[in-house]
This record gives C-alpha cells, structure tokens and sequence, in this order.
C-alpha cells in the first residue's frame, strides 16, 4: 500500500510544478510585504504579487484535479489545494481590508502549509 501511495504521488508532475510556484509566490508575497513597509513601490508589487498568488493557488487546484480524475490519483490532494484556495481568498480579503493583525499569521501558516505539501510531493 505504501507503494502505491509513493507511486502515485511521484507520478505528476504538474501537481509538484504547481505546488513548488505556489510556494514561490507565497514566499515572495512576504518579501514584497518587506518592500511595502520600505519603499514606495511596495504597494503596487504586493498587490500584483496577491493575483499571481491567487492564480498559482487556482492552478493548484487544476493540478489536483487532473492528477485525481483523469490520472487516477487519490482525492485529498484536491480537498488540500482547494483549502489552501479558500485560505488565499480570505488572506485578499484581509489584505484589501488593511488588517495586519491576521492578515500576516496567516501568510506565515500558508507558507508554511504550502511548504509542507510540496515536501509530501517530492519526498
């Protein structure tokens, strides 16, 4: 059973480049937030950083659907990508809404999120 489970995680391709420019994006959002606080330009990178971000996150989700439907894989991928989706919309939400107190922990737990799934791909 193992075996399987190994297999079918190292078998897509996709869901890992999705997952890796994910987690990219995520970490970049924190060092354009760094820019924000120090520069004048940092507003308009983090802002345009949030819809790269957001769309890695959608294709995430695409990933995970084409890697469980038509590639057979299993179901919790999808169910993942698409929490961390909802955890994207509500960190926008915060974002436009200027409310740092959560809008940042909850940058830090997606980043984190999405570093421990892209470990669980390629381990």
């Amino acid at each position: 059973m193992a075996t399987q489970a190994t297999t079918a995680q190292r078998s897509f391709p996709l869901l890992r480049m999705a997952i890796a420019l994910q987690t990219l994006t995520v970490f970049l959002q924190a060092v354009s937030a760094g820019l924000l606080l120090t520069s004048s330009y940092g507003e308009t990178l983090h802002s345009a950083g949030a819809r790269v971000m957001y769309g890695a996150s959608m294709l995430h989700v695409l990933a995970a659907v084409l890697a469980w439907k038509p590639g057979g894989g299993p179901l919790r991928p999808v169910w993942q990508a698409s929490g961390f989706l909802v955890l994207a919309s509500v960190q926008v939400v915060l974002g436009i809404a200027h409310v740092p107190a959560v809008h940042l922990p909850l940058g830090v737990l997606m980043f984190g999120l999405s570093v421990l799934a892209l470990a669980r791909r390629t381990g």
